[in-house]
């Protein structure tokens, strides 16, 4: 689809995450939830919405994912990731457990495994 594609070549456009376009990839995931509505989509939105407005709006749309998304790591990655940026280190300690216990991915268990070292220490 050609808002996947846009969304896309504006990550590879940012040399550093700092540098991606953050507001046209979340006006683009607006249109992508409309024409292809589904869980992920709207993760991947939430996560453009803490880029753009910051952590606390996006963990609200996060937390209203968490029953049709609690087995997907990737929701309590980036629910650890808007925890941790706000401050709430325990929270966010519980969120990385909750991600380590479901992923399948030996690189991504790694630096879950360092975050969830940084909540603790």
């Amino acid at each position: 689809m050609a808002v996947q594609a846009a969304i896309a070549a504006l990550h590879c456009q940012a040399t550093r995450a700092e540098d991606t376009d953050w507001p046209q990839i979340l006006r683009l995931y607006d249109v992508l939830e409309r024409l292809q509505p589904s869980p992920i989509v709207s993760l991947n939105r939430a996560v453009a919405v803490a880029m753009v407005d910051g952590p606390r709006e996006s963990l609200a749309l996060i937390d209203a994912l968490a029953a049709d998304l609690d087995g997907y790591h990737l929701l309590h990655a980036s629910r650890a990731d808007l925890l941790r940026r706000l401050g709430s280190t325990d929270m966010a300690a519980d969120s990385y457990k909750r991600a380590l216990e479901l992923v399948a991915n030996e690189s991504e268990r790694r630096f879950l495994q360092r975050r969830l070292r940084e909540m603790q220490g």
